[in-house]
């Protein structure tokens, strides 16, 4: 989640945020699946490897494919990129389609891993007014993070949104989807990481703003630093 490197050039960039798009959606629903299977029964252990695994695998695809698109992987942070005038905007709506249908690409790789049908709707509610707060919470603190790290340590900037997503699944009622993308997808997915369609849109209302929120933060801390350039 750095700035983009424009000498990879834009079919790279789409690439890269498509690769670790759907990666990422696989890593989650997968380990999900492979927590239920595990666990038993119990909900806490299926959440722990879903967590560590999803933290991990965000380290990881943030690191390597950071220097070529930003690994944004998250419509609203292409967005709020294109709103700094990192890249166009056109290149933002080229993004955020990318993720999405690499989102539901991923999920539909989670399914075949683990040999379920392969379209699929969840059923698992996640609505209520603590669920979009969560959602709003969750999404603040990601993108909070991005941009301090991006201005203030940049080099640490894997491993700072790794640890947060990691911390923000257990803090969080909703879990942490802080994607809007991410968030379409699980909607396709009956399983452990899954969200019911109906509960979609109070996540995306709390999730942007979460955002606007961060974004006014973060350009009032970050002023000063800013101006003194």
């Amino acid at each position: 989640m750095t700035a983009a490197v424009p000498d990879f050039g834009l079919a790279r960039r789409l690439a890269a945020e498509g690769l670790g798009t759907a990666l990422l959606l696989s890593i989650v629903v997968g380990s999900g699946i492979m927590g239920e299977r595990l666990s038993g029964g119990n909900e806490a252990i299926a959440l722990l490897l879903n967590t560590v695994s999803t933290g991990a695998g965000l380290a990881v695809l943030i690191t390597l494919l950071g220097p070529v698109s930003g690994a944004h992987f998250n419509p609203l942070v292409s967005l709020l990129a294109a709103r700094d005038r990192d890249f166009a905007a056109g290149e933002a709506l080229a993004r955020v389609a990318v993720q999405v249908l690499a989102a539901v690409a991923g999920v539909l790789l989670a399914h075949a891993m683990f040999e379920l049908p392969l379209f699929q709707v969840s059923d698992k509610v996640r609505s209520g007014g603590g669920q979009v707060l969560s959602e709003a919470v969750a999404t603040f603190g990601l993108i909070l993070v991005i941009r301090l790290a991006s201005r203030l340590a940049p080099a640490a900037t894997a491993a700072l949104v790794a640890l947060y997503i990691t911390a923000a699944y257990g803090f969080t009622a909703s879990t942490s989807f802080a994607n809007p993308a991410v968030t379409l997808a699980r909607s396709l997915t009956d399983t452990f990481a899954g969200i019911a369609p109906e509960s979609v849109p109070g996540f995306l209302l709390g999730q942007v703003g979460g955002a606007l929120a961060a974004t006014a933060a973060s350009a009032w801390l970050l002023k000063e630093h800013r101006a003194g350039g």
